[in-house]
């Protein structure tokens, strides 16, 4: 019964990225070149990751199904090469609702070994073929990706993944650029695994890097840096006041512990500056 109000914010948010009220015909994809190979797309959902080169093209999620043939046209803009691999940085359909159709165009999937278990009730079409547990090397159009899995943060198969010489990181949703992030507790989530997660990916980078979120703006070090001092603040101040034996609702009540974040509008459609409180207060009281 614990979980029940936080489920219910599961499923509002599920339901935004699985059955998203919107005209997906309307939706640009838009594209920015970050290096001599390396790409961000833009369009619903998750941000997307693009390197183009000799040895073909590699994509990084794939956003939501309707949106496969834009996106595709997107990239063959880019490149006439085949897309030879995806990786998806998690399981979230707004992040792997076009596998399937990714796989048709002969695409290789890759992800963490739970996104696979947590995506086998989708079509085989849309399953990773190739899972790792830890950390993968591509090595594809003259430079290395390194892809690390980060535990219990996002969820509990997040892939960070950084371009060595391009110096580009794709966070997946291992960051929300200037709004509260999504903790999926019910999928492996949790406040202490998303704060490592994130100086895990701050570790890898400098301050030159060009990070792209899941969600948000193209992004800095920085940038970065301040999205985790404001998840290091907001663990301190619910800690203070589980500490006062304060309830769920009276956390999720109190205004002023999110009160710095939320004047910078940190708060937006799904995860509201009421719903990060209770996220918070559910994973550190747990």
């Amino acid at each position: 019964m614990k979980y029940l109000k936080f489920l219910l914010v599961t499923i509002a948010f599920s339901i935004a990225n699985f059955t998203v009220a919107q005209n997906f015909d309307n939706v640009t994809i838009t594209t920015t070149k970050l290096s001599d190979n390396v790409y961000m797309l833009v369009g619903a959902g998750g941000n997307i990751g693009v390197s183009v080169g000799d040895d073909g093209v590699f994509v990084i999620d794939d956003q939501f199904a309707p949106l496969t043939t834009k996106i595709e046209a997107a990239i063959k803009t880019l490149s006439d090469k085949q897309i030879q691999f995806l990786v998806n940085t998690h399981y979230h359909g707004d992040h792997t609702g076009g596998n399937e159709n990714m796989k048709k165009l002969g695409t290789t999937i890759i992800a963490h070994d739970n996104v696979r278990n947590r995506l086998e009730d989708k079509p085989k079409d849309a399953l990773p073929v190739i899972t790792f547990n830890d950390e993968l090397s591509l090595h594809i159009n003259g430079e290395k990706i390194s892809v690390f899995h980060v535990e219990h943060a996002h969820t509990d198969g997040d892939a960070l993944l950084y371009f060595t010489k391009s110096n580009v990181l794709h966070t997946g949703d291992v960051y929300f650029n200037k709004r509260y992030p999504y903790i999926d507790l019910n999928s492996g989530g949790s406040v202490n695994g998303y704060i490592e997660a994130v100086k895990k990916g701050l570790s890898a980078i400098n301050d030159d890097t060009k990070i792209i979120p899941g969600h948000g703006e193209l992004s800095t070090k920085a940038e970065y840096q301040f999205f985790l001092e404001m998840l290091q603040t907001l663990k301190d101040n619910v800690l203070s006041e589980i500490k006062k034996d304060k309830t769920e609702d009276e956390v999720a009540a109190n205004s002023e512990i999110t009160k710095v974040y939320d004047d910078l509008g940190y708060s937006w459609n799904f995860i509201s500056s009421e719903k990060i409180r209770r996220t918070f207060y559910l994973s550190l009281k747990e």
